[in-house]
């Protein structure tokens, strides 16, 4: 084995950059090549029909039969003549991946041939077999059926010589068994919410939006090495290996010259992503070696969740033709930066306003801060959830360390907005509301100068961070769904829009003015969320001391921290805005606690048998070595001169010996932990069980190989070392 990693690193060093056919046209004219987008749907479908479709698309009116069967027709025709032969319900289980079941347009034509053949029927609902897809026991093994049905508001597109229709996947009992589902449903929450408050400023607006500008992150490891490190392969992530000498600390890789071979594989990404819809726009190396980053302009939360799990997938596959893996695990290397998806999510109305954008007037700059406080209330309360909704097994080694952000939920605001609340809360109504003549009431409200946009981005360790014209959520991990904190984050902000709106319309019901109750009612929010806002170091002690006295979510355990889902303020927030019922919830936890358990148990089978197939051998195999060149020694020259001349070989057997004895030790002890977890019924004690007693000694044995790995002789090494890993490109 070990002479597969020098082959596979002698081959790394020798790869080329690949040849990346770039389209003759400007990528405007190619941009969404294959999708169906409104430009396609104009030109493919009758007009009554187009509009009809739009009006479906915009408003959310019902889609007829026999139109469906008109849009289904039209969408045949331009895939077809873009070389499509199958189709396919594209959806998002609880796999935090997709879904996808291939069929080809074919049906018997009657005379012994056939004829390619898509009805309305298809393309608006199917049935796949649910039995094998996470679901928490809202359904039996025996009771296969699930249903997905299209989701209009998200187009479809064609890859390689497959139409995929982007779908909702729920139950035959009706629960939601996907991220899409209740994504939709908690935006169509934050929708109505906040239209209801936008009239207090503008009766016109009729729509808001919630965006989303998703950031991913990544590693790029090359194939050949890939492939020689077992635990890459199955778990996502080194289990074992040595800091190199050099990683991070020269801070050279950081927006450096993008390696050649990583550029030929970003270019190829691009053009694919750009053909599909996906406006990509920036790429840079990140602080890691061999990390990188991805980035596209903002769009509608929906869409921008569909088109960052397409280009996970796309990731994938481009990475392979170029001799590459990409690691999408939040933490495949220990000692460096981890990999995050910052989500950078704000509200917009049909009017063109953003609502976290501050104004040119004292009154635009009052509705900024009215969704900036009422956002900041949202996460006060719901601290536990947004942080659980973005935990993992995975994602916990990345929190708490190498610019990631901590796993306590706070909210940095930057110096300028931080005053500005700070003047409203220690002022009195009256104080910042003054009558002025004629023109009405004078806000006292400061000017919020346009340099607030370029000036709050200053600390690294805010999970949820005001940038200027929007929050960027940075907790969530760069394997994650975005849908998973999405859904928590709108729905938690739709609740608290309606709280707001009905404190507000109980004041003004008391003869109170509509500016002077705005006002009342946010001061108290002010204060109320004041234990949210922090804009110190989130890694000192001292912050962990502060957020628990703050009544903040403070806990570390990953199942633990699931259980944010299913307490009471949890299930009435999800059940008052429609998003998810607590049977949905309930299921939902069930299918995180397994996932949390299989990812762990994984783990520790796979460093079980790196262990004994490659550690402890090797290591005991350069221990005999060593011993045999003491034995010789001692036919050489006399006892004293041997006992000083091998000193130093007879402390490394030593070490060798103490290593491996605790290393086999350790994993014995963890085959019969897990056999005990194994036997807990309860899927939440299950979890807790493994996180508490056998993750840990996943770290403990690492240190141990670690430690063989810096005494045993390099060439008898057989996995290849992290300056392979990171530092060949």
């Amino acid at each position: 084995m070990s002479t597969l990693r020098f082959r596979v690193v002698e081959k790394a060093f020798q790869a080329k950059p690949v040849e990346v056919a770039v389209p003759a046209e400007r990528p405007s004219d190619y941009f969404a090549k294959y999708v169906f987008n409104r430009e396609k749907m104009f030109k493919y479908l009758p007009t009554a029909v187009y509009n009809r479709l739009v009006d479906v698309m915009d408003h959310g009116a019902t889609l007829d039969r026999d139109i469906a069967d008109e849009v289904a027709q039209g969408m045949k025709k331009w895939a077809m003549e873009l070389g499509a032969t199958h189709y396919t319900h594209w959806f998002q289980p609880l796999t935090e991946g997709t879904a996808e079941k291939h069929d080809a347009f074919v049906e018997h034509d009657g005379k012994g041939g056939m004829m390619e053949e898509f009805s309305g029927k298809l393309l608006v609902q199917q049935e796949p077999d649910a039995s094998s897809f996470p679901n928490g026991g809202i359904r039996n093994t025996f009771e296969a059926r699930g249903y997905s049905a299209w989701d209009p508001s998200s187009p479809v597109f064609v890859v390689d010589d497959t139409l995929c229709i982007p779908t909702v996947f729920i139950a035959y009992t009706g629960e939601s068994l996907d991220y899409k589902a209740p994504l939709l449903k908690a935006l169509r929450a934050v929708d109505k919410a906040a239209v209801d408050v936008c009239h207090y400023f503008n009766p016109d607006v009729k729509k808001v939006v919630a965006y989303l500008g998703w950031e991913q992150e990544y590693f790029l490891v090359d194939e050949g090495l890939y492939a020689a490190r077992p635990d890459l392969l199955l778990t996502g992530r080194t289990l074992m290996g040595h800091e190199a000498s050099k990683n991070q600390q020269l801070e050279d890789h950081y927006f450096g010259a993008i390696p050649t071979r990583v550029a030929a594989f970003m270019k190829d990404l691009e053009i694919q992503a750009l053909e599909l819809g996906i406006p990509v726009k920036t790429r840079h190396n990140e602080v890691a070696p061999n990390q990188f980053e991805l980035a596209p302009i903002f769009e509608e939360c929906n869409l921008a969740v569909d088109h960052n799990m397409l280009i996970m997938s796309l990731m994938r596959k481009v990475a392979r033709t170029h001799g590459f893996r990409v690691l999408l695990h939040e933490k495949p290397f220990k000692g460096v930066n981890g990999s995050g998806k910052h989500n950078n999510w704000s509200l917009g109305t049909d009017t063109g306003v953003l609502l976290m954008s501050p104004g040119k007037t004292p009154e635009e700059n009052l509705r900024f801060i009215t969704f900036v406080v009422n956002t900041l209330m949202a996460v006060y309360r719901h601290n536990g959830l947004l942080k659980a909704s973005i935990m993992s097994a995975t994602n916990a080694h990345r929190l708490g360390a190498n610019e990631a952000p901590p796993a306590i939920i706070s909210s940095f605001l930057g110096t300028q907005l931080s005053r500005v609340l700070d003047h409203m809360e220690e002022s009195s109504t009256d104080e910042l509301v003054v009558l002025s003549g004629k023109h009405g009431m004078k806000l006292d409200i400061p000017q919020i100068p346009e340099l607030l946009i370029d000036n709050t981005d200053r600390n690294r360790t805010s999970p949820f961070a005001f940038t200027g014209n929007r929050f960027e959520f940075r907790a969530v991990g760069s394997e994650a769904n975005c849908a998973s904190g999405m859904i928590a984050l709108n729905a938690a902000v739709a609740e608290q829009l309606v709280i707001f709106k009905s404190e507000v319309d109980e004041l003004i019901g008391k003869g109170e003015a509509k500016i002077p109750a705005i006002i009342q009612v946010l001061r108290k929010y002010i204060k109320l969320s004041k234990p949210i806002r922090f804009d110190g170091n989130g890694y000192s002690d001292e912050w962990k001391a502060e957020a628990k006295r703050r009544g903040l979510d403070c806990e570390t355990s990953v199942p633990v921290i699931f259980d944010n889902y299913l307490s009471p303020d949890s299930i009435k927030m999800f059940e008052s805005t429609g998003v998810m019922t607590r049977k949905e919830l309930e299921a939902r936890n069930e299918v995180k606690w397994e996932t949390y358990t299989k990812k762990i148990q994984i783990e520790a089978r796979v460093l079980g048998d790196l262990v004994m197939n490659h550690i402890v051998p090797v290591a005991t195999e350069y221990q005999t070595k060593l011993i045999d060149n003491v034995y010789k020694m001692r036919g050489l020259f006399s006892e004293e001169e041997t006992r000083k001349l091998s000193a130093e070989n007879l402390a490394i057997i030593r070490k060798i010996a103490e290593h491996t004895s605790y290393i086999k030790e350790h994993v014995d002890s963890m085959i019969d932990a897990r056999k005990v977890a194994n036997k807990i019924a309860d899927e939440r004690e299950k979890a807790v069980a493994y996180h508490d007693t056998i993750a840990p000694m996943l770290e403990q044995i690492r240190y141990h190989i670690d430690k063989l790995e810096l005494i045993v002789d390099d060439q008898m090494w057989t996995l290849p070392k992290y300056r392979e890993l990171l530092f060949i490109r």
